[in-house]
């Protein structure tokens, strides 16, 4: 195992160290299709669903919706759909279990259900976590998923049947809010973050068997980001943000490339890149959106007081699009940072958006989804749908479908997952 404390300078551009890992060099394309979501923010991990899409536009209780099945427990896991098999991560504080349940895409009838750890859930945190938080990685061979169990965050790889294949701690935790990042597959490593108030840490694990290739000491502070995987300035590069830093590493050895004093303490999107800048925000102890070269000159292309702190940001064709957590959509240029416009949806909201095409999906804690047409010259709100009355879970949205996990508040409190569907589809 190679270890690496933050030892290289704050800013140190492109360094290249020559640690002598024996890492294999195979990729995951076409282990999983364009008909499905794998992973945290989709097939291309930055919240863009596959081209030629034409889910539903509208939906309620009665209309479109091709099933609904109960999911046990609570969590706020965004569903992961592969070939015929749909996965999410639950929690029941009742039987403090913390699971992996898998449905079936077609009917949404349970195929199985993992129990990955029993007792020692965390009760801390804000009154909005969940023991459940992180979403479902998978490969087409295996399932990845990261839980806050015992004072440690742990990851664990199961196979498609629900066997646990291996699992490895990734280091303590110190609970602050809580733990919401997501592990992500790149090739031959399994990266996790888990940035705390006790010392952080970023690990790239052995995708076959959970051995620590490498891992970094992350500094002293509370941090929700899940990892980044870019491809930004001609090169293949895993970002983080958060702890007052934006650091890049090579995702396959952890070899430090940069680092940079910007961002805020406490960010819980994940970056994107339009391929020449990333961009990041953050929501405490101030807010902060944030577009930085990617080619380790540490320029800062610009920077603004926006709070997009819970939704994921979505970059394509030269523009940026997010949704603050106050309701309020945004467009911006995204080489200068200039506001194309702004429109408010309504609701305060913790889930990402999605973009199919032209269209962006996007819902509120409230249940509503807005769905609105955005391009850098416009704003155009299509429709509002309402399904429950409290969503923190992104929708997943492939082969047409929309997959989302909806929460009913009642007594008692009860969550579904619903697959969105027009009848020609």
């Amino acid at each position: 195992m190679m270890t690496f404390g933050r030892s290289f300078p704050k800013f140190t551009g492109f360094l290249c160290l020559a640690i002598g890992l024996n890492v294999a060099e195979f990729s995951l394309q076409g282990a999983t299709g364009p008909e499905d979501w794998p992973a945290w923010r989709g097939p291309t991990r930055d919240g863009i669903a596959a081209a030629g899409q034409t889910p539903p536009v509208q939906w309620s209780e009665s209309e479109n919706i091709v099933w609904r099945t109960p999911i046990p427990g609570r969590g706020h896991s965004s569903p992961t759909v592969v070939g015929d098999r749909i996965y999410l991560a639950t929690a029941d504080p009742g039987t403090q279990t913390q699971r992996v349940l898998c449905y079936d895409r077609s009917s949404g009838r349970r195929v199985w259900d993992t129990q990955v750890h029993q007792g020692n859930l965390d009760s801390a945190g804000h009154r909005n976590t969940s023991q459940a938080s992180s979403t479902v990685a998978c490969d087409g061979e295996r399932l990845y998923i990261n839980f806050l169990n015992k004072k440690g965050i742990h990851t664990s790889a199961l196979d498609l049947t629900g066997k646990i294949v291996w699992q490895q701690t990734v280091g303590d935790f110190v609970t602050h809010q809580g733990f919401a990042s997501s592990p992500v597959v790149h090739e031959s490593v399994v990266l996790v973050t888990a940035d705390h108030k006790g010392g952080g840490t970023l690990a790239g694990l052995d995708r076959q068997s959970g051995k620590v290739l490498w891992k970094h000491s992350r500094p002293k502070i509370a941090n929700y980001t899940s990892p980044a995987v870019l491809h930004a300035a001609g090169r293949t590069q895993l970002v983080v943000a958060g702890c007052n830093l934006l650091s890049s590493f090579d995702p396959l050895t952890g070899a430090a490339l940069w680092e940079i004093d910007s961002s805020t303490e406490e960010c819980v999107t994940t970056a994107v890149t339009d391929g020449q800048r990333v961009f990041a925000s953050g929501g405490y102890p101030k807010n902060h959106t944030i577009a930085i070269h990617a080619d380790g000159s540490g320029k800062v292309a610009w920077q603004n007081t926006a709070r997009v702190y819970v939704p994921s940001m979505i970059v394509q064709d030269g523009y940026l699009y997010a949704v603050m957590d106050a309701g309020i959509a945004v467009c911006w240029k995204s080489d200068t940072g200039e506001e194309r416009w702004k429109e408010r949806l309504g609701g305060d909201f913790y889930s990402s958006p999605v973009r199919v095409g032209q269209l962006i999906y996007a819902t509120n804690l409230g249940g509503q989804t807005s769905v609105f047409e955005a391009t850098p010259d416009r704003f155009k709100r299509i429709s509002q749908n309402q399904l429950g009355n409290e969503v923190y879970a992104t929708p997943a949205i492939c082969g047409n479908r929309i997959f989302m996990r909806v929460a009913k508040n009642g007594d008692p409190r009860e969550e579904f997952l619903y697959c969105i569907g027009s009848p020609s589809n």
